[in-house]
């Protein structure tokens, strides 16, 4: 889950971590007002869930409020990179003296977390650790140890400060780390952290992306996940959440839905091995009940840019019968739009295939017989 700009300096600010003072605006004339009770200059910043808008002129600055409402105008009337812009953060520009980088993430191959740290931040940062990753410093983890005062200052340290400066800095890692550690991030990073011209050090960007499979001990953050209509999310999406359902749009034709990821994901193979592609990864998971399941197949059916529905599953938890009573439960509520394949094996098979026989409604054994049909029934 990404968490807006306005979002992550809110929480950065609660664990004592400088920040721009700023406010968030939805229309020019509320930034004019905002802009009103902070000191010249401004910086206008688009709120996207989307790196790269700086360099899409998602970011302005302004000298006057009347600037400042013009530049808010321009950028709310902006799409970046296929998002439209809602909202602007107005804060009060940063006197920079240097641009540094500082992030935490995961690096899956050690299997922890590893501490970034730059002498050299901002737009570029990405491309300057593909050129030339000797400045990019690096420190791994060990969970059993954490991330301790003095991996903190070695790091600042090795990018070029010491004294009071660098202690400084150091206590900023930290308690972005400490942040990480209780928010359960998949990425949290400040590009750039900057050096200001009176000394002291100020996050003035900041990303945050916490990991979806820990939302449930964040419920302020997953709250908002599934009721702001402007997330990176889209309206299926929110709808799969709410449900309890695991659900991401694909950019195929074919609605998927099965019960446990790695028989939805053998499905998606399926489809493809036979040149069909998939829609989406829906999985119900194991003991799916009648309700979910009739939510479910209401999601695929609503999605517009799929033309056939591929249901696949094999009981085990999931009773076949209660699959059924949920197609079933759909098809009496909105109908059938679209053409549906259905295989159905496993735990309650022969009633569950009496119950959509009687039905009128035909149920395949094979998975490559099931993909197989789909994919032609997509075709037209």
């Amino acid at each position: 889950m990404k968490l807006f700009e306005h979002e992550a300096k809110t929480i950065l600010a609660g664990y004592a971590i400088p920040v721009p003072k700023g406010a968030l605006a939805t229309s020019p004339g509320q930034a004019k007002k905002l802009a009103s009770q902070l000191r010249p200059p401004f910086a206008v910043k688009a709120q996207v869930l989307i790196a790269g808008r700086g360099k899409a002129g998602g970011i302005q600055f302004a000298h006057t409020l009347d600037e400042a409402e013009n530049a808010t105008k321009k950028i709310l009337n902006m799409e970046i990179r296929g998002l439209k812009v809602h909202k602007v953060l107005i804060e009060e520009k940063v006197q920079v003296r240097k641009e540094l980088y500082f992030g935490i993430t995961t690096d899956r191959s050690r299997r922890c977390y590893v501490a970034l740290a730059s002498a050299s931040g901002g737009v570029d940062v990405e491309e300057i650790a593909y050129t030339t990753p000797r400045k990019m410093i690096k420190t791994l983890i060990d969970p059993t140890i954490g991330f301790r005062g003095y991996h903190a200052r070695e790091m600042a340290s090795k990018i070029g400060y010491s004294g009071k400066l660098m202690l400084k800095l150091a206590a900023i890692y930290e308690k972005l780390f400490k942040f990480a550690m209780e928010n359960d991030v998949e990425l949290v990073e400040m590009n750039p952290i900057v050096e200001t011209s009176d000394g002291t050090f100020v996050a003035a960007d900041a990303r945050i992306i916490i990991d979806d499979s820990a939302l449930y001990r964040h419920p302020q953050y997953s709250q908002r996940l599934i009721s702001d209509q402007k997330t990176e999310l889209t309206l299926q999406e929110i709808k799969a959440r709410k449900a309890g359902l695991a659900y991401v749009e694909l950019e195929g034709n074919i609605g998927i839905m099965g019960n446990g990821a790695g028989l939805v994901m053998a499905t998606l193979d399926a489809v493809q091995l036979y040149n069909g592609s998939p829609a989406n990864f829906l999985d119900v998971g194991g003991g799916a009940s009648e309700s979910q399941i009739d939510a479910a197949l209401a999601i695929l059916l609503a999605d517009d840019k799929s033309s056939a529905i591929l249901i696949n599953i094999l009981g085990g938890i999931t009773r076949c019968d209660e699959v059924a009573r949920g197609i079933l439960a759909t098809r009496n509520k909105v109908g059938f739009t679209k053409p549906i394949v259905i295989r159905l094996v496993g735990t309650n098979e022969d009633e569950g295939r009496r119950i959509l026989a009687e039905a009128g409604i035909h149920v395949l054994d094979s998975m490559e017989e099931a993909a197989k049909k789909a994919v032609e029934l997509s075709r037209g």
